[in-house]
């Protein structure tokens, strides 16, 4: 799902929306994903949702696209992972099954305390075929982990910048999503994340439980296949 999700965010082609929106990509990404939340939402709300950004990059983000609507840009975001859902993964095995069983599971997930899964799964739907629809499911499944590793650090005393430091990429990430050193040190705080992250797992998990073990196995098979389709290299 991380992958997918990954794949059409980074994707040339939905940046290129943000150009024809006249902001930047920051401020793109930011509304993309805070716009869900309604245009009248204030900054500090939006960080509070967002929760890994530093709120004076939220801020910034958000002002800027208020000139366009926050909502709008969430909605123009949407409308490029389907896009790129119905251009890159088309061809992938099963398509219409991943659709009907990972739409079961979003169905099912719990949105209590994940305010932007909540909103995104209100969101009316773009336009597009089964491609669209597995990439929006894609994205609907990786924000309700998101949201799911949220309260899961929190609950295990992490502050947002900490879980950051422990995650994978670390000081990286720290300084892309805005947070100023100097940061903690990493290695007291990997006990606590490895904790949160079984937690998250637990709770986002729970989704799941809608399907039956085989389907289970059967989701996960088809979700590889999708990555492999777009690992692929162009022809």
């Amino acid at each position: 799902m991380g992958e997918l999700d990954a794949a059409w965010s980074t994707c040339p082609k939905t940046l290129r929306r943000a150009r024809v929106l006249e902001l930047t990509g920051w401020a793109f990404y930011v509304a993309g994903r805070g716009g869900v939340l309604g245009d009248d939402a204030r900054p500090e709300t939006v960080a509070a949702a967002i929760g890994v950004i530093a709120p004076d990059a939220v801020s910034a983000g958000w002002e800027t696209a208020r000139k366009v609507g926050s909502g709008e840009v969430a909605a123009s975001r949407l409308a490029e992972c389907a896009r790129w859902g119905d251009e890159h993964l088309a061809t992938a095995p099963a398509l219409a099954r991943l659709v009907a069983l990972a739409e079961r599971v979003v169905a099912a997930a719990e949105a209590v305390a994940m305010p932007l899964f909540a909103a995104c799964r209100a969101m009316p739907k773009p336009d597009g075929g089964v491609g669209a629809r597995a990439a929006l499911l894609a994205h609907l499944l990786r924000e309700h982990r998101a949201g799911a590793l949220l309260v899961a650090a929190r609950a295990c005393g992490l502050s947002p910048v900490e879980m950051i430091i422990a995650g994978p990429e670390g000081e990286e990430e720290a300084v892309a999503f805005g947070w100023p050193p100097p940061y903690p040190a990493r290695a007291p705080l990997l006990r606590r994340y490895v904790y949160a992250e079984a937690l998250a797992d637990r709770i986002a998990g729970q989704a799941f439980a809608a399907l039956s073990v085989t389907e289970r196995r059967e989701l996960v098979h088809l979700l590889q296949a999708a990555c492999e389709t777009i690992r692929e290299p162009a022809h």
